[in-house]
């Protein structure tokens, strides 16, 4: 493994590290809030960076943002994911630990799961890795144009926080195959809209999931398709190749650990659920917790 490839998977793993912090920042001031709307967009604009610690929350994750788009450049996209992961189990420990919250123990599996992916995958790079090459924009553009199709898809027909929480996951992995692709150089940055549509319709999905539902079915949901999509688009997209033999077999089961750890951190029991929306109901103001429409 090269220098440049190990100081990229350490500011991945510091970007997961902000991000999900943000997250779970935002959630616990998004659940407080009045209603939002996508019909009255300056209003709820106003009603998030108004509220300090909200705005905490989102200041980590542009920082978080900041540290992956550098990890790009240094690191192959699925190595970047794979590491990235894990922040999930940073955020369930969260939810535990300030919310008052006991994780189940299907939580806290998902949680040894998600680091067992991440030892996997330090042990794989003993191997030779493969950078990649430039995709092909117009597989790169197609990425994209089902990504903004799923999402839709999943926002109208998911109840509660999941579908927007997959909504998000699944736009925000969609802006990170496009900044992978706009730091190639050259007349690839013209992927750089493609970045701040995603990001920007992401960003509306998740703020509307996290007053639908909890931490974790929320950005927990989230996190699993911001993650496992490009590890996949890593290698079909820009040819990630993996090494050879036992190492080559020992990532991959690195990157099904990850992700199946997200997922089972993704799906709380239901006494987690209740416990979340209990907390959150208790935070609200009087009339905040009408159903959303919007």
């Amino acid at each position: 493994m090269s220098v440049s490839v190990a100081v990229g998977l350490v500011l991945a793993l510091g970007s997961a590290a902000a991000l999900n912090w943000g997250f779970f920042t935002q959630h616990g001031a998004s659940s407080s809030l009045p209603p939002l709307s996508v019909r009255r967009p300056l209003r709820s604009l106003g009603l998030l960076f108004s509220n300090l610690r909200w705005l905490a929350g989102f200041v980590a994750g542009l920082g978080g943002w900041g540290l992956y788009v550098v990890a790009l450049t240094l690191a192959p996209l699925s190595l970047v994911q794979a590491v990235s992961a894990g922040g999930i189990g940073l955020l369930a420990l969260l939810v535990e630990r300030t919310t008052g919250v006991t994780l189940s123990r299907r939580e806290w599996t998902g949680v040894g799961v998600s680091l067992l992916g991440l030892m996997l995958l330090g042990i794989s790079l003993a191997g030779h890795t493969a950078t990649g090459r430039h995709g092909s924009a117009s597989a790169v553009g197609l990425w994209i144009a089902a990504s903004l199709v799923g999402a839709a898809l999943a926002a109208a027909r998911v109840p509660g926080g999941v579908g927007f929480g997959i909504a998000a996951g699944v736009l925000y992995a969609s802006g990170d195959v496009a900044t992978k692709a706009a730091v190639g150089g050259g007349a690839a940055v013209a992927f750089v809209v493609g970045v701040l549509a995603c990001h920007g319709l992401a960003f509306v999905a998740l703020q509307l999931g996290f007053q639908r539902g909890g931490a974790l079915a929320t950005a927990g949901v989230s996190t699993l398709f911001t993650n496992a999509l490009p590890i996949l688009a890593g290698t079909v997209l820009f040819h990630e190749g993996l090494p050879g033999g036992v190492l080559g077999a020992v990532r991959v089961v690195a990157f099904v650990a990850v992700a199946g750890g997200a997922a089972l951190l993704s799906s709380p029991g239901e006494r987690l659920q209740e416990a979340e929306g209990a907390e959150r109901a208790i935070a609200l103001p009087p009339g905040a917790g009408a159903p959303i429409i919007d």
